[in-house]
């Protein structure tokens, strides 16, 4: 089937980008083998076959595809660019406590933490030994930076995120660590790698950005008023987890005596009963702060497509830019 002939945006590309695709998902079998510790593929293949859509990778792909590059290195990035998520995931859910990542059980709870934890260490290893095949020093300055950003916004978001003190800016610079910096290193070493000009990379580096931000603030969004089908997650679950979002982040900054004495408890202190979601759903509400995440995610998601405006005409480059609507689209 032609790639203009699917629907969904991200399936598209992955049409378009499926002969690499293959050799990213047959490298990254490849390399997350042991032949000492039969755990490590154990754990990475539960996470890696669970599905997902591969977006990071693909973006990586797409990049160095509309810059006129021939490869090959450009699978080895894009697998670095999935270890790399991969090992956070794993680290994420031992972090939180999860015990169900996309419809399945988490790896810590099939293992347990520490496997979940030295197996991430595994891929992050291994995400480096596949950026220095390519030789090429800016892509190892670019995702080296990126994996200790991440950290940085995980640490980050471990203090603010239950501090009715975090502001807009915290919550941007969390957002910028856990979710976006991946997405920007994705899109930006494909550029690089194809030698683009530095324009180019910049564009290609504030799509990224951009797109990544969307992203994380549907997600956030979708938290309060999404589809439990449909997202994955129950409604409120970031609300239960006491976690300092942005429509709670808003709502708080027009509160009044009585409604921060409420965020207080429920998520500083972490003192919650029945009908606290209820309420906290009408304080969302009463102060605009849903239909105000709204429009901050429509905002992210124009600046991506405004990024792409920089970038010749190309197939992908269209793919792209209703890629950045689609991201937004469950909340248009």
């Amino acid at each position: 089937m032609d790639a203009s002939d699917i629907a969904k945006p991200h399936d598209r590309l992955a049409a378009w980008l499926a002969d690499d695709m293959v050799a990213v998902n047959d490298l990254i079998q490849t390399r997350m083998a042991s032949k000492h510790a039969p755990r490590i593929p154990e754990v990475t293949r539960h996470l890696v076959d669970a599905g997902g859509k591969r977006l990071r990778p693909m973006l990586t792909l797409a990049a160095a595809h509309l810059c006129g590059y021939e490869g090959p290195y450009h699978i080895h990035l894009a697998a670095t660019v999935e270890f790399i998520h991969t090992a956070t995931l794993l680290h994420d859910d031992v972090v939180d406590e999860s015990g169900q990542r996309r419809g399945r059980p988490t790896a810590n709870l099939l293992w347990d933490n520490k496997s979940s934890v030295l197996v991430g260490d595994y891929l992050f290893s291994r995400s480096f030994q596949l950026m220095t095949e390519t030789g090429n020093m800016d892509v190892l300055r670019i995702l080296s930076d990126a994996s200790a950003t991440i950290a940085e916004g995980e640490v980050l978001q471990m203090t603010a995120a239950q501090d009715l003190a975090t502001d807009e800016a915290v919550y941007l610079q969390v957002v910028r660590g856990k979710t976006a910096a991946l997405f920007s290193a994705a899109t930006e070493v494909g550029g690089v790698i194809a030698e683009a000009e530095d324009k180019i990379v910049r564009a290609l580096f504030d799509y990224g950005d951009a797109l990544g931000i969307a992203f994380q603030i549907v997600d956030d969004l979708l938290d309060y008023q999404g589809q439990s089908a449909a997202t994955g997650k129950n409604i409120g679950d970031d609300f239960r987890e006491r976690k300092l979002t942005l429509p709670v982040i808003k709502a708080v900054a027009k509160a009044d005596a009585d409604q921060r004495a409420f965020w207080s408890r429920t998520i500083e202190k972490g003192q919650q009963g029945d009908g606290d979601l209820d309420h906290a759903l009408a304080l969302l509400r009463q102060h605009g702060a849903l239909e105000a995440t709204r429009v901050d995610a429509l905002t992210w998601a124009d600046k991506a497509k405004t990024a792409l405006g920089h970038l010749p005409p190309h197939a992908l480059r269209d793919m792209l830019i209703d890629l950045a609507d689609y991201v937004v689209a469950r909340v248009s």
